[in-house]
């Protein structure tokens, strides 16, 4: 089972603000979708194990 973490970073601190199966949705979120968001940051776990993480940019 792989599980996504999407973490959103602001000057107050970090927050999740995703953590679910759905890839698409997952990694489809940008930092515009939350107020106060500096940036988004993904982990990906399988089978309880941490296999990747990155940071979510926005197109500009």
């Amino acid at each position: 089972m792989t599980i996504y973490v999407i973490q959103a970073f602001s000057e107050d601190g970090m927050e999740n603000v995703y953590v679910g199966e759905d890839k698409e949705r997952a990694l489809s979120l940008k930092p515009e979708d939350f107020e106060n968001c500096d940036a988004l940051f993904v982990e990906i776990w399988t089978d309880g194990e941490k296999t990747d993480d990155f940071r979510l940019g926005s197109e500009e």
